[in-house]
C-alpha cells in the first residue's frame, strides 16, 4: 500500500538526497550492498536478543538500501541488473532479519514457526508479483509490502513484549497479501489489462 500510494510523496523527499550522493560519486551498487551489509548486523544483533539496537540497526539499513533507486536515476545509470541486485539483496537482507528473530525466539516453537510462516509469505509475496510482471500482469497490491513488512517488524522489535502479536499479524497478514497478489494479478492475466 506504501509503495502504490505514498511513492511519489518519499521520492520527493528522497530524490534530492540521491542526487547529493550521486553528485559525490556514491554508486547505487554500494548503496545496495552496504544496506544488506547493515541490515545483516541488525540481523546478529537481534539474533543475541539486542532486540531494540537490531531493529534500528536494520532501519538503518533498509534505508540505505531504499536509496540506491534514486541514486541510480540521479546518475542516469538505472539498470535491469541493478534492479536484479536491489531485488535479491532485499530478500537475503528479510531473511537475515527472520534467521536471526528465529534464533533469538528458539525456546519457543510457536513463536518460531511464526516467523517460518511470515518469512515464507514475504518471499512470496515478492515471488508472485515477480511471477506476474514476467507474464504482463502488474503484480503489486495487497496490504503488506515490503515498507509494511519493515515497519511492523521494527515495531515488534521496538516493543519486544508484544513480539507474539506483531508474528501473529505478520504471518496473516502477510498471506493475505499473497492471496491479494494472486488474484489481482490472476484477473489482470485473465481478461488481458495489465
Amino acid at each position: 500500500m506504501i509503495e502504490l500510494r505514498v511513492r511519489k510523496r518519499v521520492d520527493r523527499l528522497v530524490n534530492p538526497i540521491g542526487r547529493g550522493l550521486a553528485r559525490i560519486g556514491v554508486t547505487p551498487t554500494w548503496l545496495t550492498m552496504v544496506g544488506l551489509s547493515v541490515t545483516v548486523v541488525g540481523a546478529v544483533l537481534v539474533a543475541r536478543e539486542a532486540f531494540v539496537a537490531g531493529a534500528l540497526v536494520a532501519l538503518v539499513g533498509a534505508a540505505l538500501d531504499g536509496l540506491d533507486g534514486s541514486v541510480a536515476r540521479a546518475r542516469g545509470s538505472a539498470s535491469l541488473s541493478g534492479a536484479l541486485l536491489d531485488s535479491v539483496a532485499d530478500r537475503m537482507g528479510e531473511t537475515a532479519m527472520w534467521a536471526g528473530l528465529v534464533f533469538a525466539l528458539s525456546d519457543s516453537a510457536r513463536l518460531s514457526l511464526l516467523c517460518v510462516l511470515s518469512l515464507g509469505a514475504s518471499l512470496l509475496v515478492s515471488y508472485v508479483r515477480g511471477k506476474a510482471e514476467s507474464l504482463g500482469a502488474d503484480g503489486r497490491g495487497g496490504i503488506m509490502g515490503r515498507a509494511e513488512r519493515i515497519i511492523l517488524m521494527t515495531l515488534g522489535l521496538l516493543f519486544i513484549e508484544y513480539v507474539e502479536v506483531m508474528l501473529w499479524a505478520m504471518a496473516a497478514l502477510t498471506w493475505l497479501t499473497v492471496l491479494q497478489r494472486f488474484y489481482i494479478s490472476w484477473r489482470q492475466l485473465e481478461h488481458g489489462t495489465p
